[in-house]
């Protein structure tokens, strides 16, 4: 693998769909804002298909399939319903990430080693299908090895924990996710990260030479409604490339 690859910016564009629900029809568009932030120097769109439906619908998935130019990755749980939508579409990556209905955002990392039979079967047939699988989890080395077990193609780090600390907890964080990433490389895998992600802890994250892509979304979707959605993905790209420099 290369060193310091290009690190790719991949823009979740879910909180455009929670402002849409909020008075129901069509405006604004996922769609359209996913167009905006490819214009802008996005590499790549992501959306999660919650099975509540809160905010990204089946429709949006379809129509996000068929209209951007750069690659799709569909957040999802590990649920039959999910896997059978996953294989209609044929997105680019399918990210598997932990589900709970009264959760307001992602908490954590999925439990690989818990459910690796189950995640294994999943794996084998969204990659039949073409579909690149991408595990969710913690900086975990024992996570990061039940992965490769299983045959995920990416693993995504979990950046919250890192986002919500400050100080020397920070730093701890950081230097979890560098050992992440550095065991995840070794594995053979490709290595995302993501979750919480702003303009003022972007950078460290961005540094590390082992990482892919940087997944970044509600932050985005927020800056957006002050600075307008190509500004704040134009930043975005910006600060990652001055960290990645």
């Amino acid at each position: 693998m290369s060193e310091r690859p290009y690190l790719r910016l991949g823009v979740n564009i879910d909180h455009v769909a929670t402002v849409r629900n909020a008075r129901g029809g069509a405006h604004p568009d996922p769609v359209a804002a996913a167009m905006v932030a490819i214009e802008a120097g996005a590499d790549g769109i992501t959306a999660h298909l919650r099975e509540d439906r809160r905010h990204i619908r089946d429709e949006d998935i379809t129509r996000l399939k068929a209209t951007i130019t750069r690659p799709l990755n569909f957040e999802m749980a590990a649920t039959d319903e999910m896997i059978a939508l996953a294989l209609a579409t044929r997105p680019n990556a399918a990210c598997i990430v932990p589900e709970k209905r009264e959760e307001v955002t992602t908490e954590g990392g999925l439990d690989v080693i818990s459910h690796q039979h189950r995640l294994t079967d999943l794996a084998t047939a969204l990659g039949a299908a073409g579909i690149r699988v991408s595990m969710f989890v913690e900086a975990d080395a024992r996570q990061l090895e039940a992965c490769r077990a299983i045959g995920a193609d990416i693993v995504e780090l979990h950046t919250g924990r890192y986002c919500d600390t400050a100080g020397a907890a920070r730093a701890e964080e950081l230097e979890r996710i560098k050992a992440g990433a550095k065991i995840a490389d070794e594995l053979g895998m490709e290595c995302h990260a993501g979750h919480g992600l702003g303009f003022d802890t972007v950078g460290p994250v961005a540094a590390i030479p082992q990482l892919h892509e940087l997944n970044i979304g509600h932050f985005l979707i927020g800056a957006a409604i002050t600075m307008g959605l190509p500004a704040a993905v134009q930043r975005m790209r910006g600060d990652m490339d001055k960290a990645r420099a």
